[in-house]
């Protein structure tokens, strides 16, 4: 799937489903709407609903029991075992702790998926913070964050300088806002010109693309950010319960 295109229906559907549960429109213990419900209101197919209930299940926001129905469970906890995320350290460390340089700050339209995940129109004007951040003097990976333009204003985003605190620290700070936890996205691509030459890569390696909706308590999205990783510079590891 392009970056540009609008994620498939059932993850349109996953992301709604869980929007409502963590503002409480549909709170833990409740029972959720069946599927022909889920079918006349969102206006997609059956396979299409069986597949984002099962994103659901799996992932531990709701549960089914035979006959019955799908019960909410609520926000899955997060795991309790310490693992760094790709985002992550970007918006709890400082850009002054990092090498690295600004390449673009401003109003620009929103491509098609950060309009999806801020829940916006596409194209609509947004505000955009991109940076280039360097490892031993060479260009490591491309870390762009997406606001809407309201949540930019009255802040330091827009100065080409790098930021003597962290970007989560700065708009909460700023805009009186609170960060509650993200919801990530990892795709591969291939660069684009622009990009490998940023990178100083090949064009025939691919990009290991990480986006992160970053979220309040109740599920609104505040803000999207996206990192662009070199396939052939980076791994990514993740660690969780099987219990």
């Amino acid at each position: 799937m392009s970056l540009e295109s609008v994620p498939p229906k059932y993850a349109q559907v996953v992301q709604t489903l869980q929007r409502r549960i963590d503002a409480g429109t549909y709170p833990p213990g409740s029972l959720l709407p069946s599927e022909n419900q889920l079918i006349q209101e969102f206006g997609v197919s059956r396979p299409t609903i069986v597949a984002a209930l099962r994103m659901l299940r799996e992932q531990g926001w709701i549960d089914s029991q035979q006959g019955k129905g799908r019960y909410v469970r609520g926000r899955p906890m997060l795991s309790t075992v310490e693992q760094p995320r790709p985002g992550q350290a970007y918006m709890a460390n400082p850009e002054t702790g990092s090498p690295g340089e600004v390449l673009d700050v401003g109003a620009v339209a929103a491509p098609n998926r950060v309009a999806v995940l801020l829940g916006v129109k596409p194209k609509t004007k947004v505000f955009l913070r991109r940076r280039v951040v360097s490892h031993e003097g060479e260009p490591s990976e491309i870390v762009s964050v997406w606001l809407p333009l309201e949540l930019s204003e009255g802040t330091d985003l827009t100065s080409a300088e790098p930021l003597p605190q962290g970007l989560r620290e700065h708009i909460e700070a700023r805009k009186g806002v609170r960060f509650d936890h993200a919801v990530e996205q990892i795709l591969a691509r291939m660069p684009t010109a622009t990009e490998a030459r940023q990178l100083g890569m090949p064009k025939n390696v691919p990009l290991l693309v990480v986006f992160a909706s970053l979220r309040d308590a109740a599920g609104r999205t505040l803000a999207v950010m996206d990192v662009l990783l070199p396939g052939d510079r980076h791994e990514l590891e993740d660690a969780y319960p099987i219990s």
